[in-house]
């Protein structure tokens, strides 16, 4: 339990912000060969070296996590893994890993969760990407069971988007694999 949670951990480290310091071999579209992750000279949280994990305890650690922070792909037999989002690294691209949403009829309900000391911030400079890719949205809220991404438990204002005013703009908003959103103006701040 405890050695594969913190595998999962450490994962999301690497795949999201590590990958060009560690000189792992990125694709444009997040995903790495799951055998230069295991070649990495790196301990876990769990003080388990990574190269000391399987392919298997890597499925594992993607199978269990409740947010579907990874993508597993196999090709030409070679197992690859990505991080779905949160991503710091350029390497990854906004079209490889997001799909456009063309109609605001695709989404019920867009809504970004923040927390009460940001709002001032917020509605004097708008909500920032920082350091990630994207500002990201959520399809639902924590309440509805069904939210995995894009929205943390904890959020104490939430700021919902008009999906069809957006799209009538210039921003060009993006749904990834687990339901989160992220909207984009050449990777701006809304």
């Amino acid at each position: 339990g405890n050695r594969i949670d913190a595998l999962g951990r450490l994962l999301t480290r690497v795949l999201r912000h590590m990958a060009p310091e560690l000189r792992l071999n990125m694709r444009s579209d997040g995903y790495v060969r799951v055998r230069d992750l295991l070649r990495l000279n790196l301990e876990t949280f769990a003080k388990v070296p990574l190269n000391s994990h399987t392919v298997d305890e890597i499925r594992e650690a993607v199978r269990r996590d409740n947010k579907q922070r990874f993508g597993l792909l196999e090709e030409d037999g070679e197992l690859l893994i990505r991080a779905n989002q949160g991503h710091t690294v350029t390497t990854v691209t906004s079209e490889s890993l997001l799909k456009p949403i063309l109609s605001a009829d695709e989404v019920s309900v867009c809504v970004h969760g923040t927390y009460r000391k940001n709002v001032d911030s917020i509605l004097k400079h708008g909500l920032k990407r920082m350091a990630r890719l994207h500002v990201h949205f959520s399809s639902g809220l924590p309440s509805d069971g069904g939210v995995i991404s894009g929205m943390r438990s904890g959020a104490n204002i939430l700021i919902y988007l008009n999906v069809r005013k957006a799209l009538q703009g210039v921003w060009l908003p993006h749904v990834n694999t687990s339901k989160s959103f992220g909207f984009s103006r050449l990777e701006a701040d809304i």
